[in-house]
């Protein structure tokens, strides 16, 4: 599968733009790397062989540097003994485990696509993700929570063909895959290695699929080994780090911002628990002092809301990184007060730019990295431009032109990280990226005059009132700053007067016994202007949530349609 926008530059000179515009181009150093995935590992293992590589901490398992090199190298055999050949596609389905970490770098070894599957797909979605990538070879646990996956992978083999082989990690299964391979077998994969190219694709990555079917980013070597490394790089990672990594493999987040950050430096891989536990969290940053903690803001919520919270050493910590959603600053604050993760980083990006395009610094002012998702990472190019609220990929209205600083669009970006396309679908794939190569994110953002971008929201979450354009991450942040409220959440719902109006969405801090909707206009009341204060409010014990711990808001507006068209019925009976 080759790039649809190969041909052109990917940070083509842009020498006329105006400083006044919101337009911003990264560092041309350090280099880019030019190599495969396979060959960082072997490079870094000849370089730290005996270095911690990963840990496993609920079952006690370690791995240096050269024991992870060879027991990839041995899962890489196994797959050409099985008849997989470079760019065939094996699929993963598993929650965090050290066999996830090892399957990733032999498929990268052997130069087979990895295709990482949700854990919390169901049947379809299976059956979809099988058949629209042609997987031949499947690595999976045979169940997790609720979800039995070697049954369902057994229901979807006879409507999958080319599904040949079926591995189930936690059976005798992984003793075969993991076999120690021949001479012969060793000798044939490094030539089979020497072969890859970085721009080859090596892992494809399925959307959410809100909105239709799922779609499979498709990304290279060059994609995600360059993102993990310059990551690694504006946190300055070297391999006295240990990164704890409670986010799952199957994003990027783990298995790019952590596992290719850790194996670009020599790093350690700290696995706390097989999904996210706040406490098993924080006690393998305790155990392994490691220096390094990532999460989506509400891990780092849960882990603070714990009462035996002070009760763990968490001196170790200096760094780590928030992605994945806007984080409240409150959030921030405390994560850098109370965690001492002083050099704490927020990193934004999507899956389809491998994923990070804008990152804070460590030396950034602490307003900075509360308040913004950084600037720029090196060697790419960002712009915001006039949003289209059309369908996708209409952009006639807009030349691209980027717009001044300070207003609110689309943030575009353009360079290494952007995917190779979405695998056998060049109608989204062109929707997505235009013909200049700039990837167009479907965020909201402003840029402000030293190039630190702000996320305000998604086009499709803006809510229009009464003409009014507003932005649910300003109420949410300023819902933040009321004492009684944990999270907050804010959606905009039908309304026939206004065309939409707004729902705040709430959890309260322990204590807290009510919020109603006359506490949140007391609070709110000369603080906001009027058309932002919520129409309504509804307390809830949890979000709904993915398993990669973001909010779905598209279930939050459904469940908010049912919950007001409840109470229009319920209103015109009591009125007849």
């Amino acid at each position: 599968m080759s790039n649809p926008v190969a041909s052109s530059n990917p940070v083509a000179s842009s020498s006329a733009v105006d400083p006044e515009l919101s337009y911003a181009r990264g560092d041309s150093a350090p280099p880019l790397l030019t190599g495969t995935i396979g060959g960082q590992l072997i490079d870094t293992a000849a370089r730290h062989a005996e270095a911690t590589a990963l840990v496993d901490v609920p079952s006690g398992r370690r791995w240096t540097y050269a024991e992870l090199l060879r027991d990839a190298r041995a899962v890489a055999a196994c797959f050409r003994r099985l008849g997989v050949e470079p760019g065939d596609r094996v699929g993963i389905w598993s929650p965090n485990s050290p066999e996830w970490v090892i399957v990733q770098f032999g498929t990268a070894l052997a130069g087979i696509v990895l295709v990482n599957l949700n854990p919390a797909y169901r049947q379809r979605e299976l059956d979809y993700a099988l058949a629209q990538s042609a997987i031949s070879v499947m690595v999976s646990t045979t169940r997790f929570r609720s979800s039995e996956y070697g049954a369902m992978l057994a229901a979807a083999r006879p409507g999958n063909p080319q599904l040949r082989e079926v591995i189930l990690v936690d059976t005798d299964d992984w003793a075969r895959l993991s076999a120690d391979p021949t001479p012969d077998e060793l000798a044939e994969l490094d030539r089979v290695g020497a072969r890859l190219s970085a721009g080859d694709p090596i892992n494809i990555q399925y959307t959410s699929g809100t909105t239709g079917s799922p779609k499979g980013a498709t990304l290279s070597h060059t994609n995600i080994l360059n993102n993990g490394y310059f990551v690694g790089e504006l946190v300055g990672y070297t391999e006295r780090d240990a990164i704890c990594i409670p986010v799952p493999f199957y994003h990027c987040f783990g298995m790019v911002m952590a596992n290719l950050a850790a194996v670009c430096r020599g790093a350690a891989m700290v696995l706390p628990a097989p999904s996210f536990d706040p406490a098993a969290t924080l006690r393998a940053v305790a155990q392994e002092r490691c220096t390094s903690l990532y999460g989506v803001p509400t891990m780092f919520i849960a882990e603070l809301a714990l009462p035996v919270f002070d009760t763990y050493d968490l001196s170790s910590l200096r760094t780590g990184i928030m992605a994945g959603s806007p984080c409240p600053e409150e959030v921030m604050r405390q994560v850098i007060d109370r965690m001492g993760m002083r050099e704490v980083s927020i990193c934004y990006g999507m899956t389809e730019t491998s994923p990070v395009s804008t990152q804070t610094r460590v030396d950034d002012s602490l307003e900075r990295r509360v308040s913004t998702v950084g600037r720029v990472g090196p060697h790419l190019e960002i712009k915001v431009v006039d949003p289209i609220l059309g369908r996708p990929g209409d952009r006639e209205s807009t030349d691209g032109t980027p717009l001044p600083r300070g207003e609110i669009g689309e943030l575009c970006t353009r360079g290494y990280s952007v995917m190779l396309g979405y695998w056998n679908d060049p109608e989204q794939t062109e929707a997505a990226i235009d013909a200049d190569g700039w990837m167009h994110t479907g965020d909201l953002a402003t840029m402000d005059h030293a190039g630190y971008v702000r996320i305000t929201g998604r086009i499709k979450d803006m809510v229009i009132r009464g003409g009014e354009n507003i932005y649910p991450r300003e109420i949410e942040e300023f819902l933040y700053t009321h004492p009684d409220i944990l999270d907050a959440q804010v959606i905009g719902v039908p309304d026939e007067k206004y065309g939409e109006e707004l729902m705040a969405w709430v959890r309260l801090r322990a204590g807290a016994t009510s919020f109603t909707i006359d506490d949140l206009r007391a609070f709110a009341s000369g603080r906001i202007a009027r058309h932002k204060i919520p129409r309504y409010v509804r307390v809830v014990e949890d979000f709904p949530m993915t398993v990669s711990g973001k909010v779905r808001k598209v279930q939050m507006r459904e469940e908010a349609l049912a919950l007001l068209r409840a109470a229009e019925a319920a209103d015109e009976e009591t009125r007849a």
